[in-house]
C-alpha cells in the first residue's frame, strides 16, 4: 500500500470512528408535560434525551434525524420518574411477617426483594428511600440494580434503623430465651453518645447512604408503646453530629410528640409519619427546615387491619387502631400550617406497587394535585439533596421520565396508571 493509499484510509476510519461515536438522541412527544418545578404543565413538547440524560425542552415535535428514536407519548401525561422517601424493599407485611426470620435466609430476603424492586420500578417511581431492613439487603439490591443485574428503582438506603434497647427497631423485640440477646450498635441498638456514634460509623461501614433512627415507639413492633420516647437528647445530638461527619441525612420514625420534639431540636432532616404533631412542633419543624414525610398509607392500612381479628399480635393491634386514624387529621393540620411534605408511602407495610395510592391520600387532606405531584419530584429531590440531577425534567437532569393515562390535575388517582417508564435513559415500561 502506497503512503497515499494509507493516509487515506486512517482517514476514512477516523471519519468512520467519530461518525459512530455520535449518539442517536430519543425523542418524546408529550402534549401535557408535568416537569416537576414549574406548576402548569408545558403543552405540545418534545423532550429530547440523549447519553441518560435530558438534552432540551423544545416547543412543538421534532422532525427525528437519521438514528433518531421517537415515542410518542402526545396521548398521556409525561412527568419526572417519581419518588418515594420512604419505603422497605426487604419484606411486605402479612400475618406470617413475624415468623419469617425463623424461616428465611438472607438469601430468600434479598431473591424476594428484587420482586419488590421491579414492582416499585414499574409503577413509574424511579427512586426510592430504603428506611430500614437487616442491615444488608438494600446495599446489596442497590448494588445489583446499579451493576444491571436486575432492574429496580434507584435505592438511597439506611441498612439497618438505629434504635434503643426494647425500642422500634429493636431486632430481638418479642423474642424469648437465647434468641432475646443484647443487641449492641453493630445491629443497630445503642445506649449512650458513644454507642450512637458507633452505630452511625457501621452504617456507613455497611456502606447506607443516610440514618434512620427510631425516636418513638412503633405501630408494628411487638412492644407496648407506639408513642414514647425512645432516645435522649444526647443520643440524639451524638447522630446527628456523626452523621454530619459522613455527610449523611437523618431520617426519623415518630409517632409521639416529645420524641419527635426531641428529634426536630437536634436538627435531624425528616420526620417519618409523624402521627401526633403537636402545632409547637409543627412551628419548630417550619423554623429549622424539617421535611415531613406523612406516609398516610400506612396509617390507613394498619387500621384496616387492626379490624380484622387475628391478623396482627393483640400487643399490636390496639395501636394500629389508635393510630392509623389519627395521620388524617396531623396531615391537614399540618399541611395547611406549611411545614414542608415530602412523598412517603411505608411501602413494604402495604403492598409495592401501590406506592401511587398515597397521592389520592394527599389530595383528600387538602393538596392541590400538583402539590402532591411536587411532593415526589422537586421537594423530594431536595431531601435527598440531589435537586440537581433529579425530581425535574429540564436540560442537564437524569433521564427518569414517566407517562400517565389521563390528567392527574384533575383526577389524581390516574396516577395509578403508569404506562411508560423511563430510568437513566433506558426504557423499562412502554404502551
Amino acid at each position: 500500500m502506497t503512503s497515499r493509499s494509507l493516509l487515506m484510509a486512517v482517514a476514512a476510519c477516523l471519519m468512520g470512528c467519530v461518525l459512530t461515536n455520535v449518539q442517536a438522541a430519543t425523542l418524546i412527544y408529550a402534549s401535557r408535560l408535568i416537569d416537576g418545578r414549574n406548576l402548569q404543565p408545558q403543552t405540545d413538547v418534545t423532550l429530547v434525551v440523549n447519553e441518560g440524560r435530558v438534552q432540551k425542552v423544545v416547543p412543538g415535535f421534532l422532525s427525528p434525524e437519521e438514528g433518531d428514536r421517537v415515542l410518542d407519548l402526545r396521548r398521556y401525561t409525561v412527568l419526572p420518574g417519581l419518588m418515594d422517601m420512604h419505603t422497605h424493599l426487604m419484606s411486605q407485611h402479612s400475618k406470617e411477617s413475624y415468623n419469617e426470620k425463623f424461616f428465611m435466609d438472607e438469601s430468600d430476603y434479598a431473591l424476594r426483594s428484587t420482586v419488590y424492586a421491579r414492582v416499585t420500578l414499574m409503577a413509574g417511581f424511579t427512586t426510592v428511600r430504603d428506611l430500614g431492613d437487616n442491615g444488608i439487603n438494600s446495599v446489596s439490591l442497590r448494588k445489583a440494580i446499579n451493576e444491571g443485574w436486575i432492574v429496580g428503582p434507584r435505592i438511597f438506603t439506611a441498612g439497618k434503623s438505629i434504635a434503643t434497647t426494647g425500642g422500634h427497631a429493636d431486632p430481638t423485640n418479642g423474642l424469648k430465651g437465647r434468641f432475646r440477646e443484647d443487641a449492641d450498635p453493630v445491629d443497630g441498638v445503642i445506649n449512650g453518645r458513644d454507642d450512637a456514634r458507633k452505630a452511625v460509623r457501621q452504617r456507613y461501614k455497611d456502606g447506607a447512604d443516610l440514618i434512620k433512627l427510631t425516636a418513638t415507639g412503633g405501630v408494628l413492633s411487638l412492644a407496648a408503646s407506639g408513642q414514647n420516647p425512645q432516645f435522649t437528647t444526647e443520643e440524639l445530638q451524638a447522630i446527628v453530629e456523626t452523621a454530619r461527619d459522613y455527610n449523611m441525612t437523618v431520617a426519623v420514625h415518630a409517632h409521639g410528640a416529645e420524641g419527635m420534639k426531641r428529634a426536630v431540636l437536634a436538627g435531624v432532616d425528616s420526620i417519618e409519619h409523624g402521627t401526633y404533631m403537636t402545632d409547637e412542633i409543627i412551628a419548630l419543624m417550619k423554623e429549622r427546615k424539617t421535611f415531613w414525610v406523612p406516609t398516610n398509607m400506612a396509617g390507613e392500612w394498619v387500621a384496616k387491619k387492626a379490624a380484622e381479628p387475628g391478623y396482627f399480635p393483640e400487643i399490636v393491634r390496639p395501636k394500629a387502631a389508635a393510630i392509623g386514624p389519627a395521620i388524617r387529621e396531623t396531615f391537614q393540620r399540618a399541611y395547611r400550617a406549611g411545614v414542608q411534605i415530602a412523598f412517603g408511602t411505608d411501602s413494604g407495610v402495604s403492598a409495592h406497587g401501590d406506592n401511587a395510592h398515597e397521592f389520592e391520600l394527599m389530595v383528600e387532606g387538602g393538596m392541590s394535585p400538583m402539590e402532591a405531584i411536587q411532593s415526589a419530584t422537586f421537594t423530594a429531590s431536595r431531601l435527598l439533596k440531589v435537586d440537581d440531577r433529579l425530581g425535574a425534567l429540564l436540560p442537564g437532569m437524569t433521564a427518569d421520565v414517566v407517562a400517565v393515562e389521563g390528567n392527574p390535575l384533575e383526577d389524581i388517582s390516574v396516577m395509578r396508571k403508569v404506562i411508560f417508564v423511563m430510568k437513566d435513559g433506558v426504557v423499562h415500561r412502554e404502551p
